[in-house]
């Protein structure tokens, strides 16, 4: 994801959506730090429906955490096929124990797994973080919203996958 540093502050860009009569998205929330995630959500559905998505194309759902995201993306992808894109959002603060490293290595290794697949784009909006503060500053506050971020990315992979599937049958040699 990009960052509003990338930006230069400015406005997040939303792109068109190629195919927005076919364009069908599964939003993946986690219950842990529901002040943060809850926003990351809102900011990527926000996204959504300023490129045209109803909501009645959206499959929203909480988890109980960032672990059982990749779960959840992955029984999207075995149970939702007309799927165009699924973005998962989380918040991983750092403590005192090992646990951050393990859940953040879960859910990265875990979506990388299902993005190998070649299938639907799973859309990593996790954030880690040291603190709280670094948090709220990324879902919404001084550095943007990742959420919407992650949104744009969504919009784009399925452009990409749009595009790739139109060139299916296209010789790319003369």
């Amino acid at each position: 994801m990009s960052t509003i540093l990338n930006t230069n502050g400015a406005e997040l860009e939303i792109p068109q959506v190629a195919d927005a009569e076919n364009f069908k998205c599964a939003i993946f929330t986690a219950e842990w730090n529901p002040k943060v995630t809850y926003a990351l959500r809102d900011g990527a559905i926000d996204v959504l429906r300023k490129a045209g998505v109803s909501d009645t194309s959206m499959f929203v759902q909480d988890v109980p955490g960032t672990v059982e995201l990749v779960n959840a993306a992955g029984m999207a992808l075995n149970y939702m096929p007309d799927l165009k894109a699924i973005i998962i959002i989380g918040c991983v603060i750092r403590g005192d124990t090992p646990h951050f490293d393990y859940v953040c290595q879960i859910a990265a290794q875990g979506a990388a797994e299902l993005n190998a697949q070649g299938k639907t784009p799973v859309i990593f909006g996790v954030l880690t973080v040291e603190n709280e503060q670094q948090a709220l500053d990324r879902a919404g506050g001084s550095l943007g919203n990742k959420g919407a971020e992650a949104a744009v990315a969504a919009i784009k992979m399925a452009n990409l996958h749009n595009v790739a599937a139109g060139l299916r049958y296209t010789s790319f040699r003369k």
